[in-house]
């Protein structure tokens, strides 16, 4: 009986080198920061330095205080226009592919006009609530 042979699909690793380049950069970036840091950043050691650091405001009281909803509202926001640039990149290069005046080049084109018109409801909502005014 013989056992039966597996055909392994010859992977062109050549592609996958700029994937490997940028991740390569960018995890030397991030180790390099850390050791110049550490090299030639200052030591200096002491009481006030110890302190915790809250935005150059002395932390006195609680952590558990109320922050008004427009904080919550602004990050809201601001989401939705973050996941909108996330999905317009790679509809504007499948978009820009499609044949002009297609069927399916329409659909493309709908569904990005909703997707902005959500996006259109979402800061006139926040306008509405007064998020971008501040006082």
């Amino acid at each position: 009986m013989s056992s039966p042979t597996l055909t392994l699909a010859s992977v062109d690793l050549s592609s996958y080198l700029p994937i490997f380049i940028m991740v390569l950069a960018a995890v030397g970036f991030g180790v390099m920061n850390v050791m110049l840091t550490q090299v030639l950043g200052p030591k200096r050691a002491g009481a006030r330095k110890g302190e915790t650091y809250e935005s150059g405001m002395t932390p006195i009281g609680t952590a558990r205080k109320r922050f008004n909803v427009r904080f919550y509202l602004i990050a809201m926001v601001f989401l939705v226009f973050d996941v909108e640039v996330v999905f317009l990149y790679p509809w504007g290069v499948t978009f820009a592919n499609l044949d002009p005046g297609t069927h399916e080049g329409m659909i493309w084109l709908g569904r990005i006009l909703f997707f902005l018109f959500t996006t259109i409801v979402a800061y006139l909502y926040g306008f509405r609530k007064g998020v971008f005014s501040f006082d």
